[in-house]
């Protein structure tokens, strides 16, 4: 019987009770690829943050016209319109689209697949 097994990763001869391999330092019984390697990020997240992204460009937060009170309406857009003079803030349309996408990398991160 021999006193030596292959590594999985590299081949080299490993003795019986070792529990690296001396010459690529691989754990005795492992292959090369970790688990990390195996895992992927959560593609369904990452499609709802493609959609809200979509959404976001086609309807960009409105700020008041010139000469109102300044108000953010955001969202609002669905219920009420903005109203006539009404401009688009490329300012919060930036911080929405960036905020969105970081979000919705960091979800799907979190909740990937192992």
């Amino acid at each position: 019987m021999s006193d030596r097994r292959l590594c999985a990763s590299c081949g080299f001869g490993i003795p019986r009770d070792g529990r690296y391999c001396l010459k690529c330092g691989a754990k005795a019984g492992e292959h090369k690829h970790d688990e990390r390697a195996k895992e992927s990020l959560n593609l369904r997240i990452l499609y709802i943050m493609v959609g809200l992204l979509i959404v976001a460009v086609f309807f960009p937060p409105w700020e008041a016209a010139p000469g109102e009170p300044p108000q953010f309406l955001g969202l609002s857009f669905i219920l009420s319109p903005p109203r006539e003079g009404a401009i688009v803030s490329r300012m919060l349309q930036t911080i929405q689209l960036v905020t969105i996408g970081v979000g919705g990398m960091y979800a799907s991160w979190l909740f990937r697949s192992k």
